[in-house]
């Protein structure tokens, strides 16, 4: 299991905004390049989202559906990576005074990714975390600042 957190300064609302918003989540998930929605309306339970992998010449999709979905704290997903399996991704959201602490859990469930999962493919999941608290930080600190523009 890789547990990680980041503080971003923002609050909960302005963070689920980002979450809840299916177009975006190319713009914080770390290795997608587009991201749409696939069946319901995202993030409700049970929608999906399809979305594409791009490395040089090679694409590839999956699917990412909405397991849990309580606005504006807890977020659980199943990603679909095809023949690598599948993956559960929980996201809670929490105020942390006037920002909000991002806490991302994932383990793999199925496929490949469930039978050879260990201590060093958390490690490299962890690493993939970091990246993408990050990004999601600025994806949403810069929809929060522009919000602030418009007031």
């Amino acid at each position: 299991m890789a547990v990680r957190h980041h503080l971003i300064n923002a609050t909960p609302s302005q963070v689920w905004e980002v979450l809840s918003d299916g177009s975006r989540y190319a713009d914080w998930v770390v290795g997608t390049s587009a991201s749409r929605v696939a069946r319901g309306v995202w993030p409700e339970l049970g929608s999906a989202l399809e979305y594409t992998v791009r490395l040089g010449p090679w694409e590839a999709t999956g699917t990412t559906v909405a397991r849990r979905c309580e606005e504006p704290g807890h977020l659980e997903l199943e990603v679909d990576s095809g023949p690598l399996g599948t993956a559960r991704v929980a996201i809670e959201v929490r105020p942390w005074g006037t920002e909000a602490l991002v806490i991302v859990d994932e383990h793999p469930l199925r496929g490949v990714g469930g039978a050879f999962h260990n201590a060093a493919v958390d490690a490299l999941i962890q690493l993939r975390h970091r990246s993408m608290l990050a990004r999601l930080a600025n994806v949403v600190e810069e929809h929060a600042g522009a919000d602030r523009g418009r007031h």
